[in-house]
């Protein structure tokens, strides 16, 4: 079946997690993704977290639909294969600090003089421009900047990361959506342009009403644990045996769930019928869920609030996830083998397109695997 990117050419320049993370959605959904890693030990990935025969199982799910090109972009000879391959790329992505590429030779201006139509992702801490752009960031102080790590943790402690690197996946999303636009742009002006991704600016359009509520009241939202500020009841509740998620704050909703637990008085009371007058009494809202959640094991609690249509969940490890019939149903975990003979269970293609859906095609590459086939300066 034809794919939605099937023909793009793409030149993934980008180490770790952001840019690659973007070459990855583009070729799960057909892009032709040419990965350039320097020669010897190529993308550090490829030796991060747990390693199966020497190469992270990570690197199975990031570089799947790519092949590898070792060059040295540090010589001449790495820096004029690059040249070449973007003349006939359609898009390249890098997530160097800003002015590397100028340094070598391959910015825009000379790479886009040859190829008028190259569209280049660039993501990197703080953008291209501004004060801060030669500084070096991360993704965990772009989260910090952008508002995010602020927010998350529980009141009067330190605040904690969410467990994975969200502010570069949020860039490489945000890059891709900006790839896609250029793209349409594209197909009306023949022209390219370059599409500046900044990880801390892909976190703050994710603050949702951080910024307009300290405009309009000075208002600064502060951590709050696992409830959501200003809105209830939405909470994680302890059970006998471990926690669940409720989310009870439409109107309805709560009704239903006042009536689940036992609690028909708080669910005809006028003084809670709305959002902004449950907010007023949260707390007497999660206690009294908390009441009749601490007595019943989890499994109960999802069962009881399900039949009610009220949303509710258990907290999921990654145990749960392999075990769970819905993610297999919908495709979301697939079997592959990598080029060492593992078979492992990796992510599957989201978003799931009806007519040109993504698939994995081909495994994560070896270092170099693609050398000697068009590639290679030599």
């Amino acid at each position: 079946m034809t794919q939605a990117l099937e023909g793009l050419k793409v030149l993934e320049l980008g180490q770790l997690i952001a840019g690659p993370f973007a070459g990855k959605t583009l070729g799960d959904f057909g892009a032709d993704v040419i990965k350039v890693e320097p020669p010897g030990e190529g993308d550090p990935l490829r030796k991060w977290r747990l390693l199966h025969d020497g190469t992270s199982v990570w690197w199975q799910v990031q570089s799947r639909n790519k092949k590898s090109v070792a060059l040295d972009l540090r010589s001449d000879e790495g820096r004029h294969a690059v040249r070449a391959l973007a003349a006939e790329a359609d898009v390249l992505i890098e997530n160097f600090k800003p002015g590397t590429l100028e340094k070598w030779g391959l910015g825009y201006e000379a790479l886009s003089a040859a190829n008028p139509g190259l569209i280049m992702l660039r993501i990197s801490g703080y953008g291209q421009s501004g004060p801060y752009k030669d500084l070096p960031g991360f993704a965990v102080v772009a989260e910090a900047m952008g508002g995010l790590r602020h927010l998350t943790g529980e009141p009067g402690r330190v605040p904690v990361r969410c467990g994975v690197s969200i502010g570069d996946t949020l860039a490489a999303l945000h890059g891709v959506i900006g790839v896609l636009l250029a793209l349409q742009a594209r197909a009306k002006t023949g022209r390219g342009q370059v599409v500046d991704v900044a990880l801390y600016e892909a976190v703050f359009n994710c603050m949702e009403s951080l910024l307009p509520e300290y405009s309009a009241f000075g208002a600064v939202r502060q951590p709050a644990g696992s409830a959501l500020p200003g809105i209830a009841p939405s909470n994680a509740y302890r059970c006998a045996d471990g926690q669940a998620v409720i989310g009870g704050n439409g109107d309805s909703i709560f009704r239903r769930l006042m009536q689940a637990i036992g609690r028909d008085d708080l669910a005809q009371d006028p003084g809670l019928a709305d959002n902004a007058l449950r907010v007023q009494r949260v707390d007497e809202i999660d206690a009294a869920i908390t009441a009749w959640t601490v007595q019943r094991p989890v499994a109960d609690v999802v069962t009881a609030l399900q039949a009610a249509s009220v949303p509710v969940g258990r907290i999921y490890t990654v145990a749960d996830i392999a075990a769970d019939p819905h993610y297999r149903a919908r495709g979301m975990i697939q079997r592959i083998t990598s080029a060492e003979g593992l078979a492992l269970d990796v992510p599957g293609v989201v978003p799931c397109l009806s007519d040109t859906p993504g698939a994995i095609r081909r495994r994560a590459p070896r270092l170099g695997e693609d050398n000697g086939q068009g590639f290679d300066p030599s």
